[in-house]
């Protein structure tokens, strides 16, 4: 009995001291908990806060789309450039949609993902929770969202423009066949080099038809496509640079090119707009695309242009460029 408590003891300390040992530890693992959870916090908060302006610039886009009602803006009856037959768009909404959205994220995701596949897949030093960041996911996060916040200003920018000039389309003839208030209309002399304000559509057109008559200034299909495809012209200016050859790049951009100016000419050749609305609507997708690119993103920074060259082989890796294609 006596030998069984002398070596318990001597237990007994070495229990104390192995849970003295262990407070320590658990501390310094709290403390790591506690920070990895501030910091993951942070991350999500800004993640947040950039929903948050996405979504201010937003709402005000499907505001006009629903409940926005444009300026009624009178006409002459004898203005022959709002006197053109009703045709249906050549590029359609979903085809514009799947060009400048859809196309130019999923270029962005496959050229991070080379990227990141040519840095050997480098963690970005993020955690969210216990989940350590992708460098790829990080670079695919800040170049879509801020080619979004980009695409959302500029189709705000040009919604405020249509509804506060009201122009009217050069189909509106057709697709209105205007009635005076006094049951006149153009076929009558009277109303020759009268300027018409007061006036309800004979045609029996849809509602959102006869409010889209009204939303020639600027044209919202080259706005759109001028913004997406000329910033994904300078985004793969700076993010893509192939040694296989050196017109590749170029090559891409010009396709890019032509198929903002085909859907721009069609607008016109449609009579969806007048030629100036279009050209309204290529200045507003060009300025926004320059200063997106140039003051917002970080594809002209040592960060965004890091990495950025897509390897054909192992021989073209080590091979020294100097960041030419």
């Amino acid at each position: 009995m006596t030998g069984d408590r002398g070596a318990e003891s001597e237990r007994t300390p070495l229990r104390n001291t192995c849970a003295t040992t262990n407070r320590p530890i658990q501390s310094i693992q709290s403390v790591v908990h506690i920070k990895t959870m501030d910091k993951s916090s942070k991350v999500l908060l800004k993640i947040g806060l950039d929903f948050l302006f996405l979504l201010c610039v937003g709402f005000p886009i499907l505001f006009f789309f629903l409940w926005g009602e444009p300026y009624k803006r009178g006409f002459f009856c004898d203005d022959m450039s709002i006197r053109h037959p009703f045709h249906e768009s050549t590029v359609r909404n979903w085809m514009l949609y799947i060009v400048g959205l859809i196309l130019p994220i999923g270029v962005m995701v496959i050229i991070e993902t080379i990227i990141a596949s040519r840095n050997g897949y480098s963690s970005s030093n993020i955690r969210i929770f216990n989940w350590d960041v992708p460098e790829w996911v990080k670079q695919c996060y800040v170049k879509i969202g801020i080619f979004g916040f980009g695409a959302a200003c500029s189709q705000l920018t040009t919604d405020i423009a249509k509804y506060s000039i009201g122009r009217l389309r050069p189909h509106f003839y057709s697709l209105c066949q205007p009635i005076r208030a006094d049951g006149t209309s153009c076929n009558d002399t009277v109303n020759l080099g009268v300027y018409i304000e007061d006036f309800h559509c004979f045609n029996d057109s849809t509602e959102r038809l006869l409010k889209e008559m009204r939303l020639s200034f600027p044209s919202g299909h080259a706005s759109f496509s001028a913004y997406t495809l000329i910033y994904l012209s300078i985004y793969l200016q700076v993010r893509l640079t192939w040694s296989g050859s050196k017109l590749v790049r170029h090559f891409l951009q010009f396709l890019l090119l032509m198929m903002f100016w085909f859907t721009a000419l069609s607008r016109v050749s449609d009579y969806k707009h007048h030629w100036s609305d279009v050209l309204g609507g290529s200045l507003i997708g060009v300025a926004c695309a320059i200063l997106v690119t140039r003051y917002i993103s970080d594809l002209f920074t040592s960060a965004g242009k890091e990495g950025s060259s897509l390897p054909i082989s192992r021989r073209n890796l080590d091979t020294p460029t100097n960041g030419e294609l």
